[in-house]
């Protein structure tokens, strides 16, 4: 492959789609997507009555807990029970009370301890996607062994519900994670908090739908340095974060805003009363769609499905260089320096790989631009006469109309081109798209009287706007 970044910095750029989320309360979209998760992690997490090494240490009342290798932590347990016997009833109530749906991710070994719990779930009619086989870290696990415990929980989830999963969130995740999730048939996989829509990314296997999930309108925070410390700290923040996104949504660019809830955390009393308010505060406005991240999935799958295109950070370096190695004129070299230099998602768009194209040119020695410049032919000269400019030249000269120039155009061309190849020592260089011979021949005149440097600074910016519009060609931008 040609590239060596992996990660994607652009995403949907500047040209966010509208979703166009269902609207069950009014009319056209909803301006907002709020969707809610409800962790069901309790007898799922790190414990040596589980078989792990030690005990849990992550997300609790004890704040900067440490594991306990070989030890049972009881006060860490007895914590962690409560979100099952007490913070899950809680929230259970607050959301049928409400008829707004949830989606559980569902620590596969914690629901088979909580039938009941389960059983509550099926009847309010959430959605139970897999939250994995136990809630422990996958950061140093072999990716043979990941696989096994996601095959694993996968079994165990269908055995627990009757269902197989729709959608899959690890948390504590791996590298490896989203493409083992690529393997299986999910409808959604949710390890990745890059935007706030959904994406499709790709993998060896195929094409993954990705649903971003959150860390921060997260009551996680309340066991966090530096989180929340009150109720109406996590109020205020979840309802500045509504208030962006339905703002963007009246402005014609609606998200989707996720909110990740945990029993033992919001589920106690000093906390849950926020949330409460929260939702009456949604509630209060038009033109909200509360919907699980199934429904999500399925309303994009629908709406904006893969759709396959050239993406020049996974092509092969011969097919790269094959496609890209003329976009400066006869001097496939830089295309190699693009590659050596490393590609990824975010130059998948003209704009994005006329950018890495544009360092290479820009970081050559002013021999090597030189040597570039004068690739180029004249224009209107006797290669372009003879039918020996390159295909991408002849087309550029020929939409300008200089192939159809009077005799007295013919020869003010020639004159031009003399003076100027003898004043500067390159041909003259402009980008053709949008204009015609009468604006060509202007520029010309115009730019043979420039200095020495001044010319070729101009030159080199005509040479990378020519780029740009060849690059952008092929991609059929």
């Amino acid at each position: 492959m040609t590239t060596s970044y992996p990660r994607d910095m652009l995403g949907y750029g500047r040209r966010a789609p509208d979703p166009r989320w269902p609207n069950p309360g009014g009319a056209g979209s909803a301006k907002i997507c709020v969707q809610f998760v409800v962790n069901y992690e309790e007898g799922g997490e790190n414990a040596i009555i589980h078989g792990d090494k030690a005990s849990e240490a992550f997300l609790s009342e004890i704040v900067g807990a440490a594991p306990w290798p070989g030890l049972r932590h009881m006060n860490m347990e007895s914590i962690y029970e409560y979100g099952a016997r007490a913070g899950f009833w809680r929230l259970w109530r607050m959301f049928t009370e409400r008829s707004l749906p949830v989606t559980v991710y569902g620590v596969a070994s914690a629901l088979e301890r909580s039938p009941e719990q389960v059983a509550a779930m099926q009847e309010a009619g959430w959605e139970i996607a897999s939250h994995g086989l136990k809630w422990i870290d996958y950061r140093d696990h072999t990716i043979e062994a990941e696989r096994a415990d996601m095959d694993e929980a996968l079994e165990l989830h269908e055995a627990v519900t009757g269902e197989k999963p729709l959608g899959w969130y690890t948390g504590r995740s791996s590298q490896h994670t989203l493409e083992l999730a690529a393997e299986r048939d999910f409808l959604y996989a949710s390890d990745a908090y890059a935007d706030d829509l959904p994406y499709w990314q790709e993998t060896r296997t195929k094409p993954l739908l990705i649903l971003p999930y959150t860390l921060d309108s997260n009551d996680m925070r309340f066991a966090t340095p530096q989180g929340f410390n009150t109720g109406e700290q996590f109020y205020t923040y979840l309802k500045d974060a509504f208030d962006c996104l339905y703002e963007e949504g009246e402005k014609g660019q609606a998200k989707m805003l996720n909110i990740g809830l945990h029993c033992r955390l919001v589920g106690r009393p000093g906390r849950t009363q926020a949330l409460a308010r929260f939702l009456d505060y949604i509630g209060s406005k038009p033109d909200v769609w509360v919907a699980t991240r199934a429904d999500i999935a399925k309303h994009w799958r629908e709406h904006f499905p893969y759709r396959p295109s050239i993406q020049p950070s996974r092509l092969e370096r011969d097919i790269f260089l094959r496609m890209f190695g003329g976009v400066f004129e006869h001097s496939p070299y830089l295309a190699e320096r693009v590659l050596e230099r490393g590609i990824g998602q975010a130059h998948d768009t003209a704009q994005g790989l006329s950018a890495a194209f544009a360092v290479a040119f820009r970081r050559a020695s002013e021999a090597e631009r030189l040597m570039v410049l004068r690739a180029h032919p004249d224009l209107a000269g006797r290669l372009a006469l003879a039918g020996g400019l390159t295909a991408e030249s002849s087309a550029e000269q020929a939409s300008a109309g200089l192939d159809q120039l009077t005799p007295d155009e013919l020869t003010r061309f020639t004159e031009l081109n003399a003076r100027y190849v003898g004043r500067f020592g390159f041909p003259f260089i402009i980008a053709v798209r949008g204009l015609d011979k009468h604006a060509i021949l202007r520029a010309f005149e115009a730019r043979v009287e420039n200095d020495p440097a001044t010319e070729l600074s101009t030159a080199c910016r005509e040479v990378e706007k020519i780029a740009r519009l060849r690059i952008t060609a092929i991609l059929g931008e």
